[in-house]
């Protein structure tokens, strides 16, 4: 069960989110708040799993209230302004969700943060196990055995996924690396992981996949001959 908050300055956006919280069965709600300063004491002694928080709030905003927590929880935004999706990004939010809240993307936010949940505590884990990035201001869950290629681009990743449009995220290649299961993803070059799985051949240096051929890096070489000898 995840423990929830809700903090609004207004109580009929905060009824809304009752309401709904009260037709998802792994949620509790166990307070509301329309004073964010009153929250923002309530949650240093009690921690929730999950905070609804609106941005635009007297006295101290969604924002600046996440911004002063000191521990580690989920957050979705709830708001009427679609400018602070950017912010929202950068807080690490589960979710930004605009005002009027309808019942179908409400579901699909806390389902998102139910497997987040699940993914960092390990529970409920099935075989296929998946991955957690930000793209598109939001938390978007991949499936491992789903993704077919991931390039680097600076401070960016490009992640090819199988039936699915490229997704797109801030982030290094050492960061990904440590992410992926080391037995299942290689690094071929600075700018490449493919997972073992999609490897079709190995020629000379160069590995080649369903879709493109990828060269092995210098700095690589040693490493991927380990793994994959040549005959």
């Amino acid at each position: 069960m995840i423990k929830a908050i809700a903090i609004d300055d207004e109580p009929l956006a905060l009824k809304v989110i009752e309401t709904l919280c009260r037709q998802i069965d792994f949620i509790e709600l166990q307070k509301t708040f329309t004073q964010p300063n009153k929250a923002l004491k309530h949650l240093r002694k009690f921690p929730a799993d999950l905070l609804f928080v609106d941005i635009h709030m007297p006295g101290i905003s969604g924002i600046n209230l996440v911004k002063a927590l000191q521990q580690n929880t989920m957050v979705i935004f709830t708001t009427a302004f679609s400018e602070y999706a950017a912010v929202s990004y950068e807080l690490n939010a589960i979710e930004y969700l605009l005002k009027p809240i309808n019942k179908k993307r409400f579901e699909q936010a806390v389902n998102k943060a139910k497997d987040y949940f699940n993914f960092i505590h390990n529970t409920g884990l099935s075989e296929d196990k998946h991955l957690f990035v930000r793209a598109d201001f939001s938390l978007v869950r991949i499936p491992l055995s789903d993704i077919l290629f991931i390039e680097g681009m600076a401070d960016y990743l490009k992640i090819f996924i199988k039936d699915q449009k490229t997704v797109m995220t801030r982030m290094t290649m050492k960061g990904i690396a440590e992410k992926l299961p080391e037995q299942d993803f290689v690094r071929v070059n600075r700018s490449a992981i493919v997972p073992v799985n999609e490897i079709q051949s190995i020629r000379n240096k160069t590995v080649h996949l369903a879709d493109r051929e990828v060269p092995i890096g210098n700095t690589y070489l040693e490493e991927f001959f380990k793994r994959f000898p040549k005959s």
